[in-house]
């Protein structure tokens, strides 16, 4: 079922994968660069609704609007906020989520909206070649349960870049910012994805 909801960035749009008898509603949106025909977000869509978790792909206005450039920080987390009274409208608990950029948005506003949990997905931890612009305090800064799922070979921040916290890790291996891995790489793509949703589906599970 696709949903399209108003906020006050513009006309958002969430599809949404039910879970028979679920228990919890996964919210993930895309990044900067893409949108929810992502990998990882399609996979998670694919596998979580199985184990009692509603999953929600949230476009973001600019996506919807058909524009090629994501707006500023503060009008994503404008159009996150809009979008969350219908993600909390079955009258479960929401896990905020997102890829890239999307994971900064869920971090910045988890505690604002109420999220019972973040799932960050390829977290930008800083720029391509620049380690020393993190943005380790939105990760940092969420205020509940965080899971981050980040590619081995990730050029935004690899597993080990990233500092101690209160939050769990988990590494695709070989994976890109858009876990994608190498053909010459002793794991597959499929391997890469399951690696994901079942760190995805036993974390979810751990919440309760």
């Amino acid at each position: 079922m696709t949903q399209s909801v108003e906020t006050d960035a513009g006309t958002a749009r969430v599809t949404w994968h039910r879970a028979k008898r679920a228990r919890l509603v996964l919210a993930v949106s895309h990044g900067a660069g893409g949108g929810i025909e992502a990998r990882d977000l399609q996979a998670l869509a694919r596998v979580l609704p199985a184990h009692g978790v509603s999953v929600a792909l949230v476009e973001q206005p600019w996506r919807v609007a058909g524009k090629k450039v994501a707006p500023a920080p503060k009008t994503l987390d404008l159009g996150w906020r809009g979008v969350w009274p219908a993600l909390a409208a079955p009258g479960l608990p929401v896990i905020a989520g997102g890829r890239s950029a999307g994971a900064r948005v869920a971090c910045r506003t988890a505690a604002e909206v109420g999220a019972h949990a973040v799932l960050a997905l390829s977290f930008p931890l800083h720029p391509p070649g620049r380690p020393e612009k993190s943005r380790a305090d939105e990760l940092l800064g969420a205020g509940v349960p965080t899971l981050v799922v980040q590619g081995g070979n990730d050029p935004f921040g690899r597993p080990d870049e990233f500092p101690r916290g209160s939050y769990e890790i988990v590494e695709v291996s070989y994976g890109d910012h858009g876990f994608a891995v190498p053909k010459r790489a002793d794991t597959t793509q499929e391997q890469a994805l399951e690696t994901i949703t079942d760190a995805a589906v036993k974390w979810v599970t751990s919440l309760g």
